[in-house]
């Protein structure tokens, strides 16, 4: 199947095709079979464009089958690479060249890889799709997460995986400019969970604990509680003190509770990654 962001460009597409980087930049590969070099780096300039997913388009131009075409560009020399933004030349290579080359003077007017994929990123979130979008977004460089709109992506994405103590960081450093309506909508939805996490039910629970901070039944009811309403850590930081302390206690219902919790979490937790390894290290 056809790339969108290839095309091989003729006669009947040419003008559309240089019109569309009106909207698009568009890069012009110009070769032909008899040189060598000009074809051998086409499937690398085609991963390029890939790669770069719609921020530019790579027309190639056949100048042995589009030779008036090649003669209106004055091509003297295969290959030569020339970049067109807004219907303009604005760049261009001739010769025999490295991706490496190409790759650099692309640098010099197209957005960076990073930059395209926080793009994707933002799209996905505005979509609904915070899932897939956390992960492009955390593997993102320091300078575009320390952005107030990539840490408003951020927190919502955490907001949907029931992150919420890492919401809650995010939300407290955005920035006074940053503060509109979409932030908040992502603060309205935390203070929903902290109420429901912090209820009556809870409360009575934490004040009979506090009075009775030895009763290990007690303890666990507490830390399903938290459980339930994705006060994880705190779930397992609470067994976890009656584990440590006495090994007895995995061998009841209070190790069940921990294990169950830890099941729930998941292999990629964080969280669940950190208990993992404290229960490993007494037990091995």
């Amino acid at each position: 199947m056809q790339s969108p962001f290839i095309v091989e460009l003729n006669q009947q597409n040419f003008m559309q095709v240089l019109e569309s980087s009106q909207n698009t930049p568009l890069l012009i590969h110009f070769w032909a079979s008899v040189s060598q070099e000009s074809s051998a780096i086409i499937p690398q300039l085609q991963q390029l464009a890939q790669n770069y997913n719609g921020a530019m388009t790579l027309a190639l131009l056949n100048c042995e089958q589009e030779q008036s075409i090649a003669a209106q560009f004055g091509i003297q020399a295969l290959p030569t690479i020339a970049l067109f933004i807004n219907g303009q030349p604005v760049d261009g290579l001739g010769g025999p060249q490295p991706i490496q080359a190409i790759e650099e003077m692309l640098a010099k007017h197209l957005p960076s890889q990073e930059e395209l994929l926080l793009k994707n990123a933002l799209e996905m979130v505005a979509a609904g799709d915070q899932i897939q979008a956390l992960p492009l977004l955390d593997s993102l460089p320091v300078e575009l997460t320390n952005r107030g709109d990539v840490k408003l992506a951020l927190a919502d994405c955490y907001l949907t995986t029931q992150a919420f103590d890492q919401a809650a960081s995010l939300l407290q450093a955005i920035p006074l400019e940053y503060q509109d309506n979409y932030y908040k909508g992502l603060v309205a939805k935390l203070e929903l969970h902290n109420q429901a996490a912090n209820s009556p039910e809870i409360q009575a629970l934490e004040e009979q604990f506090a009075l009775d901070s030895n009763n290990a039944k007690l303890a666990q009811e507490l830390a399903l509680n938290y459980h339930q309403v994705n006060r994880d850590e705190e779930a397992l930081e609470l067994i976890w003190q009656f584990i440590s302390k006495d090994l007895g206690c995995l061998d009841g219902e209070m190790k069940k509770s921990f294990m169950d919790i830890l099941s729930a979490l998941g292999q990629g937790n964080a969280i669940a990654g950190k208990f993992r390894r404290q229960l490993y290290s007494i037990l091995y």
